[in-house]
């Protein structure tokens, strides 16, 4: 069975973020994912882990003001130095908190700007950054999300995805795929994770529609476990869900 780790900005809201390691710990989570972690010292991140014996499995390197709506730089070709800059943010907190795997969000394309150029900085970025997180050890993915809940997203298909990854040409880049996403996008999950089982960094999950825990909708979630199981993969699966009630009361499913 996959390893699955808790996302702390969807799970766990009862209590306040710090208060969440805890939580999880308590469920029987042993490892957690989040947004961001540049709001909080990175110490006080990390002896919170270290408290509760958990791992740092993810988080997304600085993507912008996220208040104002931005979701991501790397497209943004008059933002390259604050990308780079992240680069080094990313580092110092990865290291910090014993992280092996950060996401760089794309960015919501501008329409005043052509695709093409939006494309060429990101794959440029998108190089700087494999190079520089490969030298700590660090390994880099990108998302495609699906346009209903993030429209004007860069990127909304898996293959869209793996042609930048092509694009960039590194050893260090991988798909994350996050099956909620994908399922609204194009469907035929399992033989899309097949076909791409060896450049996939990373799983995260929800059900459709709803975005909640699995069991609550369409997706056919012990399948897929078993298919992914099948396929050799010893990752993490992250639970990038929000429950349909308490969260405590949502896990039946895990547990299952």
């Amino acid at each position: 069975m996959p390893k699955f780790d808790a996302n702390l900005t969807f799970m766990f809201n009862e209590f306040e973020f710090l208060d969440r390691f805890d939580a999880a710990a308590d469920a029987g989570f042993v490892g957690v994912e989040y947004v961001s972690p540049f709001e909080h010292d990175p110490d006080e991140l990390a002896g919170r882990l270290a408290k509760n014996n958990l791992s740092q499995v993810l988080f997304n390197m600085p993507g912008g003001d996220w208040g104002a709506g931005e979701r991501g730089i790397a497209i943004l070709p008059d933002r390259v130095d604050e990308f780079r800059a992240g680069v080094e943010k990313t580092i110092k907190y990865a290291k910090a908190l014993g992280c092996r795997r950060v996401h760089c969000m794309a960015g919501i394309a501008p329409v005043q700007l052509p695709r093409e150029t939006m494309e060429q900085t990101f794959v440029e970025n998108l190089k700087f950054a494999a190079d520089r997180l490969e030298k700590e050890n660090i390994r880099l993915m990108i998302e495609p999300k699906n346009s209903i809940d993030m429209p004007g997203y860069f990127i909304n298909h898996s293959q869209s995805a793996l042609e930048l990854i092509d694009k960039a040409d590194s050893n260090n880049l991988f798909l994350q795929y996050d099956i909620y996403h994908m399922q609204i996008m194009e469907g035929d999950l399992a033989r899309t994770v097949e076909a791409n089982i060896d450049r996939i960094g990373h799983f995260q999950l929800a059900d459709n529609p709803g975005r909640h825990q699995p069991g609550t909708g369409e997706i056919n979630y012990p399948f897929l476990f078993e298919h992914i199981d099948r396929l050799g993969y010893d990752g993490w699966i992250g639970c990038e869900y929000a429950p349909s009630g308490a969260t405590i009361d949502s896990l039946g499913w895990m547990k299952a």
